[in-house]
């Protein structure tokens, strides 16, 4: 018989290993054996129904399908001492685990967590934050049909009054932010007013309303779509005014990961602005809070933003991270890519190096082979053998299409 530990089997079931202990004890795990001073279990066994049965009836600690992004991780370097805060409430605790195990790109875990939320009559917000992380793995996975399964799951969550009705379509307007899509995002989103929400909820709904942000300035820079009076980067440069009041107040109510988050989306809009200095601060001070409890995932989400910039800054902090979330990213690209093309309807490149990939933004941007050559330092000649090295390995037709394909 395959037998697994109890620590194991609590990473299985998404509860924490004294729980499991205390059900083996009771006898309530079918074939648990003790062995000396632990217990060994089948590997087939399952989480107990009577254990299940619990779980519904006891609220989240935050009322937010994040958990993460609340202030229960509230110390960088501490994302699963602060989970244990939870312990006495296994849901809400497997919930957050699978939470950081997402962001730290252990993504078979979240699957098969996830699943567990969705098949076991969890209540409200597990059930969002189980549907959501589904999405999560099927960018990873490129897989179109899971990520359409995992909205009807969100759909489908069952809610109680018009509040847990505008959590249902904040959770939507996530996962579409994550590919870039951006039709279906709810009026009140839009406008940035958040006041139906639960202050809970505040904290990620910031994050992706940046997202929003961010991808209304790429389109309108990439001529995607057109704003009286606003034109080429304008908007791109504005978005940091935004985005820097929203880091002071994630540092001063403790989020660590909103501040991540909003710090690379800073970063982001700096980069494509041309300001390097303010870029890098902010990828920094990014860095050295997802370090430390090995969050590789998030990072691995903004390496396609910096054209190599983001791998560097990186290297700097530790070598040994630099090279797993390389690693993520092979994984990452591919799914990103074939899940955002297929969700709005293009050919998203996965071929191009770092310099041709930046090349073609600036290209997007409006940017003449001259001004690019002057803005990376390189001679006209290089930056035409490039463009035409990025129309044959994407098949486009031009310039005017790079846009479609970044």
């Amino acid at each position: 018989m395959n037998l697994i530990t109890v620590k194991q089997a609590a990473e299985k079931w998404g509860v924490t290993p004294r729980r499991v202990q205390g059900l083996c004890k009771e006898g309530k795990i079918k074939g648990a054996t003790r062995w000396e001073r632990t217990w060994m279990i089948p590997a087939h066994a399952v989480l107990p129904s009577a254990a299940k049965g619990e779980v519904p009836h006891m609220p989240m600690p935050r009322k937010s399908p994040f958990l993460d992004m609340t202030n229960i991780y509230h110390h960088a370097g501490e994302a699963d001492a602060c989970g244990s805060m939870l312990e006495n409430n296994p849901e809400a605790y497997a919930l957050y685990c699978a939470q950081i195990a997402y962001r730290r790109g252990e993504i078979d875990k979240v699957y098969d967590r996830a699943r567990y939320f969705l098949s076991s009559h969890s209540g409200f917000y597990a059930i969002l934050g189980g549907g959501m992380l589904l999405a999560l793995c099927a960018i990873w996975r490129g897989d179109i049909y899971l990520w359409q399964e995992a909205k009807r799951h969100i759909c489908e969550a069952p809610h109680d009054g018009e509040k847990e009705k505008e959590i249902i379509s904040l959770a939507l307007a996530i996962v579409d932010s994550s590919v870039y899509d951006n039709k279906d995002f709810p009026d009140w989103f839009v406008s940035g007013n958040f006041e139906a929400l639960p202050a809970d909820s505040h904290p990620a709904t910031k994050v992706f309303y940046i997202k929003y942000l961010y991808m209304a300035a790429f389109a309108l820079a990439s001529r995607q779509i057109e704003v009286e009076g606003v034109q080429g980067l304008a908007l791109m440069r504005m978005i940091p005014n935004t985005i820097e009041p929203l880091i002071t107040q994630a540092v001063v109510d403790k989020t660590v990961l909103p501040e991540i988050y909003l710090r690379m989306s800073c970063a982001v809009a700096y980069h494509n602005a041309g300001d390097h200095a303010r870029a890098v601060a902010h990828m920094d001070k990014a860095i050295a809070l997802a370090l430390p409890d090995g969050l590789y995932g998030v990072l691995t989400e903004y390496v396609r933003h910096f054209d190599g910039l983001l791998e560097e800054r990186i290297a700097l902090q530790d070598e040994g991270a630099v090279l797993a979330i390389k690693e993520l990213y092979r994984t990452y690209s591919v799914g990103w890519a074939k899940l955002s093309g297929a969700v709005r309807n293009r050919n998203i490149a996965t071929n191009l190096t770092p310099r041709e990939r930046e090349i073609a933004k600036l290209c997007a941007f409006g940017f003449s082979t001259k001004e690019i050559a002057a803005t990376l330092y390189l001679s006209e000649s290089t930056i035409k053998q490039t463009i035409l090295r990025v129309v044959q390995k994407t098949g486009v037709k031009g310039k005017s299409e790079f846009s479609y394909i970044l």
